[in-house]
């Protein structure tokens, strides 16, 4: 037997003030995409913003149901209005942010596995990888160069050949 060893760098900034501009302004509009959110249930509202190779921002925001299981994510939301209206274009730079409105919102947070799983997708099918920067409503923000780093030994179209 031999043990092997994962891990995962990223980049903390203090806060939203301490970013480059460019990602700074993806993360705002993460934060601004959280008033399309429908979250009565969990009251807990997430937000989330791509920037497209070519250069264009689109939002996506959680939106739940009263039939639990078929809530979609803000990043799922946020991938399909991507591919749909831009298929094949890589996003370069994704930003995440929530609301809490049950708590506070001042850390970052990452996407849940079933986001993982289709954000390392969407890097596969496109060929390229997606940066990540999360950050709730203040405080620290994260930054990993590739969504990939956030589902190691993840299933993919591959493990199917």
């Amino acid at each position: 037997m031999e043990k092997k060893l994962i891990q995962v760098y990223f980049d903390e900034y203090q806060d939203i003030n301490h970013l480059k501009t460019q990602d700074a302004s993806l993360l705002q509009a993460a934060r601004e995409a959280i008033i399309l959110s429908y979250a009565p249930y969990s009251k807990f509202q997430v937000g989330a913003a791509a920037r497209l190779i070519n250069g264009v921002i689109l939002k996506g925001s959680n939106q739940e149901n009263a039939s639990f299981p078929v809530g979609l994510c803000a990043e799922r939301v946020l991938l399909s209005t991507c591919s749909s209206l831009y298929p094949g274009i890589p996003i370069i730079d994704l930003a995440v942010s929530y609301h809490n409105q049950l708590g506070e919102s001042n850390k970052p947070i990452s996407p849940c596995g079933i986001c993982r799983q289709s954000l390392t997708e969407y890097e596969n099918v496109v060929n390229h990888r997606i940066r990540l920067i999360l950050g709730g409503m203040a405080g620290k923000v994260f930054i990993i160069e590739k969504a990939t780093d956030l589902l190691p030994l993840g299933f993919s179209f591959t493990d199917m050949k």
